[in-house]
């Protein structure tokens, strides 16, 4: 397991544009899906990663704690099928079920998505706001699986309050720990140092 950190992509970047499949749903998730959004949540996660399953519960929660005040949510999934099958769309869709995800949750086939968000660990979180502008690239909260504290998502549940409030966010972020995304053989981007 390679454990690595958010990329802490630029604030105020503009949210790269996407086209994918949600594999629960087989819909058509684009950027415009969220054009009506207050404040946009895009994140990266996987099946099997130890780091998502110790927090999905959590994701789930804010996906339902938000579900009516103006936040898109959007997961991807970007691993290789390749090395990791165990992540693939049909075992995503058992995931989102089980864990009672209400976002739509995508296969990043060609890893293009995050390789334009930079994305480089599971779970990685990136908010934009009402403008589509990051404002927040960070940590859920100080929780991991084996330091013992509880999983709040504190300090993503923070950023996203004070973003559908029209608020600035610090630029003060701690990065996000997890497992790096799964690159396709000979596929990793430039800014994967491992």
């Amino acid at each position: 397991m390679v454990m690595v950190e958010s990329t802490m992509l630029a604030l105020g970047t503009k949210a790269p544009a996407f086209s994918l499949a949600d594999a629960v749903s087989g819909k058509t998730i684009t950027l415009d899906t969220f054009a009506d959004s207050r404040a946009l949540l895009v994140m990266f996660i996987c099946v099997h990663c130890p780091f998502v399953k110790h927090i999905e519960q959590e994701l789930a929660k804010i996906g339902q704690d938000y579900s009516t005040k103006g936040l898109g949510i959007l997961a991807i999934s970007a691993n290789s099928l390749q090395t990791h099958p165990q992540d693939a769309p049909e075992h995503m869709k058992t995931q989102a079920q089980q864990q009672g995800f209400t976002f739509p949750y995508c296969f990043d086939e060609h890893q293009t998505v995050a390789k334009a968000y930079t994305a480089a660990c599971t779970p990685d979180f990136f908010l934009f706001d009402a403008d589509k502008t990051l404002v927040y690239r960070g940590q859920l909260d100080d929780s991991r699986p084996s330091n013992g504290k509880p999983v709040t998502g504190k300090d993503l549940r923070a950023a996203i309050d004070q973003a559908l409030a029209g608020q600035t966010l610090s630029d003060q972020q701690i990065p996000s720990v997890g497992c790096n995304i799964k690159w396709a053989p000979g596929q990793a981007p430039s800014y994967f140092g491992a």
